[in-house]
């Protein structure tokens, strides 16, 4: 199988680096190459991009454009950080421009981070799925499911396993802000309902959700079809 992960940046970097899930995450994505699966991990910003948007939105009054190019840095000093997880397994190569990587002929692991301002690593992941005909995109976040409504706002908002993208599109809102947190963004959820990707989001923080998902068990999160 060959899959398309989205790494969020607050599994990996919440505020400090956390470098015992990058060797876990390392690990388990390695042993499923030896079973022949194939991987492209994109990773987020994080708490990184976070904090250098937040001291630039204090020393000036920049555009979302400018909060979108500090982001982006982040996602790729978090990219290079974690193919150091993986000994001669990923690929030199950074996936940080659309079309830089076609196949896997480098190797079974390639790592990536945001391409362009206006473009998030969820947009991102589900970019690679349609341009490489990869059908399933793993997306680890901090929510366990997707909800009916915002938990922390609406406590009648209930967990969904189930839900099309049509419906999820209804519950969030339609516009991209940088630094917008929702299980999957407005802009990635409308390419996956246009070209029918089968999304699996799960709460990253716990590796045996990735490790369920990829061994086709069930799994604690949301299947988005």
């Amino acid at each position: 199988m060959k899959y398309v992960i989205a790494l969020g940046g607050s599994i990996l970097c919440p505020d400090e680096i956390n470098t015992d899930y990058a060797k876990q995450f390392a690990e388990l994505v390695t042993e499923k190459t030896k079973q022949g699966d194939k991987f492209i991990v994109i990773v987020g910003g994080g708490g990184t991009s976070r904090k250098y948007q937040k001291a630039a939105t204090y020393l000036n009054n920049i555009s979302n454009e400018q909060l979108d190019n500090i982001g982006l840095t982040a996602t790729k000093l978090n990219a290079q950080l974690l193919k150091t997880a993986f000994k001669g397994v990923a690929s030199e190569n950074i996936f940080d421009s659309r079309g830089k990587i076609t196949s896997f002929n480098d190797a079974p692991v390639i790592i990536g981070c945001g391409w362009s301002p206006g473009w998030s690593t969820d947009f991102v992941a589900f970019q690679i799925a349609v341009d490489l005909e990869i059908d399933e995109v793993v997306i680890l976040s901090k929510p366990k499911y997707v909800y009916s409504g915002d938990p922390e706002k609406d406590e009648n908002a209930q967990p969904l396993y189930k839900v099309t993208w049509e419906d999820y599109l209804k519950i969030i809102p339609e516009e991209w802000t940088p630094g917008l947190k929702l299980p999957i963004d407005p802009v990635a959820s409308k390419l996956a309902l246009k070209e029918k990707k089968i999304g699996y989001l799960t709460n990253g923080e716990k590796i045996d959700n990735l490790k369920n998902i990829l061994e086709k068990k069930e799994f604690i999160g949301t299947t988005l079809y």
